[in-house]
């Protein structure tokens, strides 16, 4: 793969073309098989594993604020609650996972690979469900970085996406410090919960991933937090840095 800033190349009739790929071929669908990090284990989602760890750590939401912008609404009861989990766990696009917690070793949220193409290279992370026990935790960061690992480093793709209601300002602002480029709105795009939706886009790039990739190792190294456990750099800032640091080592392609 070669990092380049030029956007386009020209052919033999001075017209310009997308940048080649000679060694192109189409990619492999995410693998059934767990990722482990420190401070989480992100795996396929399994009702008799998860759906009553899920179901309890949701319970802490008591208000159901966290389904505002998700297609599903609160469950009203846990036998509810399972026939979904049951539902994700035979879906082959969306494919659910479930986030557990290595230190209580407990599922506290989920996250799903969906409108995978393996064909063109482009993967999306979506229904993102954390529950307040994964909210704003190194658990949280690092389930988000897991499963971008796969897509990148394993698998081999393009292009990674992030899609939101463009009035969710917690996802766009989430999109952002995660090291997604913001890439515009689609306009009346989906009808769910009897309203519109307009749908806001984010990427990330092969070419982008080695720098997006430094700044997550860098900010979940245990030494960028202090013995209270404040962090010391923001990833945001880490972002910054490690994209400025990049570009000096980027090439443009004839």
């Amino acid at each position: 793969m070669t990092t380049s800033t030029a956007l386009h190349a020209c052919n033999e009739f001075g017209q310009p073309v997308g940048l080649p790929l000679i060694d192109w071929t189409p990619r492999q669908l995410p693998p059934s098989v767990p990722m482990v990090g420190r401070y989480c284990r992100v795996e396929p989602i399994k009702p008799e594993l998860h759906a009553e760890q899920l179901f309890e750590a949701n319970g802490d939401d008591a208000g159901g604020k966290n389904f505002t912008y998700l297609f599903a609404n609160p469950p009203s009861s846990f036998a509810e609650y399972r026939e979904w989990v049951e539902k994700m766990s035979v879906s082959k696009d969306p494919m659910m996972h479930a986030i557990v917690d290595l230190e209580s070793d407990r599922a506290v949220g989920v996250a799903s690979f969906m409108r995978m193409d393996p064909n063109f290279g482009a993967i999306e992370v979506g229904n993102i469900n954390f529950s307040p026990r994964l909210q704003r935790t190194r658990a949280a960061t690092e389930a988000m970085f897991l499963m971008m690992r796969r897509a990148f480093d394993e698998l081999g793709y393009r292009r990674y996406e992030w899609k939101c209601d463009s009035l969710n300002a917690p996802s766009r602002a989430a999109a952002l410090r995660y090291g997604f480029t913001f890439e515009g709105i689609f306009r009346n795009a989906v009808v769910y919960k009897n309203r519109s939706r307009d749908t806001a886009w984010f990427s990330i790039t092969d070419g982008e991933w080695p720098q997006v990739k430094s700044a997550f190792e860098h900010w979940l190294d245990p030494d960028n937090f202090d013995a209270q456990g404040s962090q010391r750099d923001s990833l945001g800032t880490l972002m910054a840095r490690h994209r400025q640091a990049g570009s000096g080592t980027e090439k443009t392609a004839a």
